[in-house]
């Protein structure tokens, strides 16, 4: 039974986050009302702080780039299913757990609140899901995470 518990944990929530970062990449990159609803909202509230542009289309966090973000992690994700890319998975908790972070963190704190697009908050409970998904994991691979983290230490030290 315990087996079969972390087998449902180790592939189903890499899953579970994959499916949810690259179906909404449906409506990052092709510019959907929706999407236009979020990023506007959350670029008239940089404005107002003097940072204008900072959610636009080009902006630092526009769009494409936290799209783009999560295709990356959903790639990581996938990529270590591989036995000898197991750490991906790592990397891919880690970069999710940010941008999840983040998508909270405006919903909670910012004008768009959690039900910008009339959803019934949908977006920001998925934001949630995620969010708890990626930390479970990083907890979970805490050893690889370790060991990852050793490792890239060691080569920092050694490229010196």
């Amino acid at each position: 039974m315990r087996v079969w518990i972390s087998r449902i944990i180790h592939i189903g929530l890499p899953l579970f986050i994959c499916a949810i970062f690259l179906d909404s990449l449906r409506y990052k990159f092709t510019d959907a009302p929706e999407t236009q609803v979020i990023f506007g909202l959350l670029d008239a509230w940089a404005a107002s702080w003097g940072a204008a542009g900072l959610f636009g289309p080009t902006g630092l966090f526009s769009q494409y780039v936290i799209g783009s973000a999560e295709l990356v992690a959903s790639a990581l994700f996938l990529l270590g299913f591989i036995p000898s890319l197991k750490r991906l998975q790592v990397l891919a908790s880690a970069l999710g757990l940010a941008i999840m972070t983040g998508a909270v963190n405006f919903h909670l704190f910012t004008p768009l609140g959690i039900d910008p697009n009339q959803d019934g908050g949908g977006l920001f409970v998925a934001a949630c899901l995620v969010w708890l998904s990626c930390l479970t994991l990083l907890i979970l691979k805490r050893q690889d995470a370790m060991a990852l983290a050793c490792d890239l230490l060691r080569s920092v030290r050694t490229s010196r």
